[in-house]
């Protein structure tokens, strides 16, 4: 068995390669940074439209031009040669090739989007392959890579297996199956993708109690194989060590904005997230103080989108669609409360980001949420608009309230350092190493 206190191990770039940071992107690259923390090489597979025919110093152009960008699909054409090189990968496998990262092109722009790595490799369109594949098939697309990792640790539900070594499966939740409501993804794809990776992962891995009893409720035959090593962040240093002063005034440049003067939501403005009930209390109330909402559109969210208009022409609502991190980092801890009553979470992110500043949270107790917050957030029915209402009225009047949140927030984001995340990481990879299955609760 490797030793599994220095190992090669391979994560995915399937989200760090989007245009705007996700909550998954989030995790890989937290992930990253945790695993070169804990002594182990991380090999990066990306499926940019970089081939072995590509000249090597041209592959780190191509990735950079790349990055962020959504390719068109391929045409190809019967029997050409694109056609053959994809049934051929489909048949035998693909091989990731490296791609160089030297001083040629210049990337400092991009570093807060870049993972922690040793290589930067890419296997065609691998991805979009992948699915395409599975649907057809309903089997795995394989993968080699030179120089195998003992893991390849696949941040989110892919179809794909790398030959050679234990393949970990990051299943974040269940919502197209338990909200199916709440998303546009295809039920009963995702459904036979979660039962095939159930059936043949090394093991999956999931990010709260919340989740693993959603997994099981489906897939039960999977409980020793299914590990919960939450997850963590990395605490913006520079943003924490800013003084006071600095902070008020880049808020009021940038924004207009006062500490303590503001309501924010942060995240995919989408259903699951509860943001027409989130509006509509908000709207209700009669608080002075605005709500700042950061996020994209996202799917299913034609209503909500009506609101936030009618809302932001009042001046009570203000939307940004996307922020670099550092702003919305001077956001986030200035803010009289960060709302997120989520209707369900894997995790909750934002929840133990807002902790970390020690700004106060209204969330609800749905899914994951509790587990991030403990005690230490302002929780009501994300069902209810008169309760969410309440509860921002209580935050907007209670200034002793507040600073109880306040100085109770740091503690419970500590509960979740990466000290925490890389003993219930290295905790699963000498399971998985070792064919040692978890212990059965």
């Amino acid at each position: 068995m490797p030793d599994p206190s220095a190992l090669r191990i391979g994560i995915d770039g399937f989200n760090l390669a989007l245009g705007r940071g996700t909550g998954v992107a989030t995790y890989a690259r937290t992930l990253s940074h945790c695993l070169t923390r804990m002594g182990h090489k991380v090999d990066v597979v990306y499926g940019m439209t970089i081939t072995r025919r590509t000249p090597p110093p041209l592959r780190e152009v191509i990735f950079f031009d790349s990055l962020g960008t959504e390719p068109a699909p391929r045409r190809t054409r019967l029997l050409g040669r694109r056609w053959i090189d994809d049934r051929r990968a489909e048949w035998l496998g693909s091989e990731a090739i490296e791609v160089p990262m030297t001083t040629r092109v210049e990337h400092r722009g991009f570093s807060h989007r870049m993972p922690s790595y040793d290589r930067i490799l890419n296997v065609p369109e691998l991805f979009r392959a992948a699915s395409r594949y599975f649907r057809r098939t309903r089997r795995f697309l394989s993968i080699t890579v030179p120089q195998a990792p003992a893991i390849m640790h696949w941040t989110y539900p892919l179809p794909i297996r790398l030959k050679g070594a234990k393949n970990v499966y990051t299943v974040h939740d269940l919502v197209p199956l338990r909200l199916p409501y709440t998303t546009l993804d295809d039920k009963t794809y995702h459904y036979r993708l979660i039962a095939a990776l159930a059936a043949q992962a090394d093991a999956l891995c999931t990010v709260s109690e919340a989740s693993r009893r959603d997994i099981l409720s489906f897939h039960p035959g999977v409980d020793v194989r299914l590990f919960n090593t939450y997850q963590s962040f990395r605490p913006n240093a520079a943003a924490l060590a800013r003084t006071d002063a600095e902070v008020a005034g880049e808020l009021q440049g940038l924004f207009g904005l006062q500490p303590d003067g503001y309501f924010l939501f942060f995240g995919s403005l989408e259903p699951k997230k509860n943001i027409g009930r989130i509006i509509e209390a908000f709207l209700a109330t009669d608080v002075s103080r605005p709500l700042v909402l950061v996020g994209a559109m996202a799917w299913k969210a034609e209503n909500e989108l009506l609101m936030i208009e009618r809302a932001t022409r009042s001046g009570r609502i203000r939307h940004l669609e996307y922020l670099p991190e550092p702003a919305l980092m001077t956001l986030i801890r200035c803010a009289r409360a960060v709302l997120f009553p989520s209707l369900t979470e894997g995790f909750g992110l934002p929840v133990l980001e807002a902790l970390s500043f020690g700004t106060p949270v209204l969330t609800s107790r749905e899914g994951a949420l509790p587990e991030v917050a403990g005690e230490v957030a302002l929780f009501v029915d994300a069902y209810d608009t008169t309760a969410i209402a309440a509860g921002i009225r209580r935050l907007d009047a209670d200034d002793d309230a507040c600073a109880a949140l306040r100085a109770a927030g740091p503690a419970q984001a500590a509960r979740f350092d990466m000290a925490g995340y890389e003993a219930r990481l290295a905790e699963m990879y000498r399971a998985v190493l070792s064919g040692r299955q978890r212990e059965a609760a």
